[in-house]
């Protein structure tokens, strides 16, 4: 029987050469000899947050109907076709920042992960609260290279002023690591990369980075004769799931170096690593996050498609106002519709992360079978900075979610109780977290 023959190979194996170490996905090789293959073996579970800002405009992203036969409305339309992957949550709350003082905007984003209303300052005594994401990177610490990924598209400043005299650290990050520290988004890719892969030190100075990893060779070229050697002692199928992983990886680092040669006006500031249009950034930062969970070096995620306030401008779908007075829009139509195609472009952007999540393999299943990925924003109608009917979804099936269902909670649900029931599903056992009143049934 070939699997008594089979190599087996740990978990934890690395490729090698020249200072460099590439983790690898799972393969059916990882499991003794005698032990049931890894196609039956449980993956580990992921978290993952993708933030939008500004609010979303509600009659076109929340469906009349509920349960199992909703329809997609205009601006979900790009997730129909992974309807049986997706769990759309409507009638949560975010109380905590009805609580605190500050501007709408600060308040909502330095409470929606933690359900602490945040501290009113401008100043470096900031305080908010843990973060449920890092409840759960506390747990899987020791069993992954990388604690989590904080990753974003825009502003990464943690200091000034960026909302009616509160700080930048609570409009520009989502991951509290406790109340006092708050963990900067990192929003160059390969700044990314190099955290998960390279022998860049990610402290250095951007521009010292930068220059360095002008001089290195790519990281699959150090270690190209130690892929060969472990190529040759695998199967078929591990040899192909082998191969794919290392031409993702391969054409991600093309990506940046190309966005880093990428010559543009003097007059446009970006840098280095980071691609000219929106979409090709922003699908640049998904593909990491896919292999960092493919690989088990991290295991959670947050990704701000843009900074809470952001005041990007969308000038290739025909928006070229930025973002923010868009959505202080006082019933004015035409600035409603401009909303609405921003808040539908993002979610094309993240159907994509959905498919290439779907598209790869992990255990007995795909990433997205064994990830759970919040998509959504700390305010519902960005006019007004409510706090209430969060527009919110779920895309996976960690722990057991069915998906393909439209769950309505009772009205001002705080919305730590999704945060229980994904905790749980990933394996973090957890009664009560900020104001839950128990986990959220995303069964429907």
């Amino acid at each position: 029987m070939t699997f008594l023959t089979r190599k087996h190979i740990d978990r934890r194996t690395l490729l090698r050469g020249a200072g460099a170490a590439v983790a690898l996905p799972l393969l059916d090789a990882m499991h003794p000899a005698l032990g049931a293959p890894a196609r039956l073996k449980k993956a580990a579970a992921r978290l993952a947050v993708v933030y939008v800002p500004n609010g979303i405009v509600m009659k076109d992203w929340k469906p009349g109907e509920t349960g199992e036969n909703f329809q997609y409305t205009r601006i979900l339309k790009p997730l129909e076709r992974f309807r049986k992957d997706i769990t759309l949550v409507s009638g949560l709350a975010n109380h905590a920042a009805t609580q605190a003082k500050g501007g709408g905007h600060a308040k909502a984003t330095g409470s929606f992960l933690s359900g602490a209303p945040p501290k009113y300052t401008a100043g470096a005594d900031v305080r908010a609260g843990t973060t449920f994401d890092q409840i759960a990177a506390q747990r899987f610490a020791a069993e992954t290279r990388v604690g989590s990924l904080q990753i974003g598209c825009e502003d990464a400043r943690m200091v000034g002023n960026c909302d009616t005299g509160s700080s930048c650290a609570y409009t520009n990050t989502l991951s509290w690591k406790d109340p006092e520290t708050p963990l900067t988004v990192e929003v160059n890719p390969r700044s990314v990369f190099e955290r998960l892969f390279g022998t860049v030190d990610p402290s250095l100075p951007a521009e010292v980075r930068a220059r360095r990893a002008m001089y290195r060779k790519s990281i699959l070229d150090h270690t190209r004769e130690s892929a060969q050697q472990l190529a040759g002692t695998l199967g078929g199928p591990d040899k192909r799931k082998l191969d794919e992983y290392l031409t993702s990886i391969r054409e991600v680092e093309t990506r940046i170096a190309a966005a880093e040669k990428d010559q543009i006006t003097p007059a446009v500031e970006k840098p280095a690593g980071i691609p000219f249009a929106y979409s090709d950034y922003v699908k640049l930062m998904f593909d990491l996050q896919v292999i960092a969970f493919q690989a088990d070096l991290t295991r959670v995620s947050t990704m701000m498609l843009g900074r809470e306030g952001s005041v990007r401008t969308y000038p290739e779908i025909g928006v070229p106002d930025p973002h923010h007075p868009l959505t202080h829009h006082r019933g004015h139509p035409d600035f409603i519709e401009k909303v609405t195609k921003i808040n539908s472009f993002h979610v094309e952007l993240f159907a994509s992360f959905v498919e290439k999540l779907k598209a790869t393999a992990d255990g007995d299943g795909s990433l997205l079978d064994h990830t759970s990925i919040i998509y959504g924003c700390a305010l519902s109608d960005g006019n007004a900075h409510s706090n209430f009917d969060l527009p919110l979804l779920v895309a996976g099936h960690a722990g057991g979610i069915p998906g393909g269902r439209h769950v309505a909670a009772a009205d001002k649900t705080p919305v730590a109780n999704l945060f229980v029931s994904l905790l749980n599903g990933a394996g973090v056992e957890t009664e009560k977290f900020a104001d839950s009143t128990g986990a959220l049934d995303l069964r429907g």
